[in-house]
């Protein structure tokens, strides 16, 4: 549910363990409070129920006839997978957030919550305007070129058959497809493909980018051009969120991080910091130090400031059936257990 007006606020708390949070007070954010808020993400929980070939799972089904059904029938139990669990952060203009995890661990869930391509089992998120998703919003056609497909997909996005004409030439120097651009998407690599999507994704400039592709696909001049279009987004007072699996990615290209681990929220922070732990626990997991690996996460867990997002909503406003808004304001307060 989304109304007009609409006021954020974020409480900060210090959990004392992974899974209990703790309460107090004290002020400040790492965040410019007086930024104005783009995205919100309150308390968001995905869940899905996969089939599973795992022998325990069929002992659990202890019901004959339910096994039998399933024997014949062939089908594997389901379980319950938690995509994410309790999200909850607020995006500000200005801000380049990278979200950082291992595979699996949500983020690609995440920024398609954020899109507004799937629901959340729990929570919401409200954005002041339509984000754009890199790879999905372009509706591509395989079979024409790339120049062509860059007028469709610009039309796709919202711009007139004018503006969208006076887009291709900037949008091929940014794509740095060569003679290729005339070629049939088909034949493309991956790298690409994903390379003119975002090409023509930001042709729109939008307020809210969300890049679920590594931007990395290519030559360092591609990366050059990749990296200043996406600091003009953020001069013009917009908010990208980048997915990498690449710490360096992350320091070289975000001011703020996220770090995902098994769809809980490990980090939020400035992004140098969250890549330093985030690389510390990479390397734990890959000499095998399990422990160590396990001890980071706890760590974390137990120093950074969970938030709560509060939607003020006016009494008196109308309804609207669209989720995406413009706040009207946003404030930070900030707790610390024991102080």
């Amino acid at each position: 549910m989304a109304v007009p007006e609409l006021a954020v606020a974020e409480q900060f708390t210090r959990p004392t363990t992974a899974d209990q949070p703790a309460t107090g007070a004290a002020t400040g954010s790492f965040a410019d409070p007086f930024a104005q808020a783009t995205v919100a993400v309150q308390d968001v929980s995905v869940r899905y129920r996969v089939p599973s070939t795992d022998a325990a799972e069929r002992r659990r089904r202890t019901n004959p006839l339910v096994k039998a059904a399933r024997t014949v029938l062939g089908n594997d139990p389901k379980v319950l997978v938690r995509a994410l669990s309790g999200i909850s952060f607020v995006a500000k203009s200005g801000e380049q957030i990278g979200l950082v995890g291992q595979n699996g661990s949500g983020k690609s869930t995440l920024l398609r919550i954020i899109a507004g391509l799937e629901n959340p089992a729990k929570g919401r998120v409200l954005a002041e305007s339509t984000p754009v998703l890199i790879g999905v919003n372009a509706a591509l056609v395989p079979d024409l070129s790339g120049e062509e497909n860059i007028r469709l997909g610009c039309l796709a996005m919202g711009l007139t058959p004018a503006q969208a004409e006076a887009a291709v030439p900037e949008v091929k120097e940014l794509a740095g497809l060569g003679k290729s651009i005339y070629l049939p998407m088909k034949t493309y690599s991956s790298g690409m493909g994903a390379r003119l999507r975002f090409a023509i994704a930001t042709a729109s400039n939008p307020h809210i980018l969300l890049i679920d592709e590594a931007l990395a696909t290519g030559d360092a001049a591609f990366k050059e051009r990749s990296e200043a279009r996406m600091q003009g987004l953020r001069k013009s007072a917009g908010t990208v969120f980048l997915v990498s699996h690449a710490a360096q990615t992350i320091e070289e290209s975000c001011t703020r991080a996220i770090w995902l681990n098994h769809g809980r929220l490990v980090l939020d922070g400035p992004a140098e910091d969250v890549a330093l732990r985030y690389r510390k626990w990479a390397w734990a997991v890959a000499k095998d130090r399990q422990d160590e690996a396990k001890q980071i996460i706890e760590t974390a867990f137990t120093e950074r400031e969970q938030t709560q997002v509060r939607v003020e909503e006016p009494r008196s406003a109308r309804r609207y059936t669209s989720r995406h808004v413009r706040p009207r304001s946003a404030s930070s307060r900030r707790s610390k257990g024991g102080r």
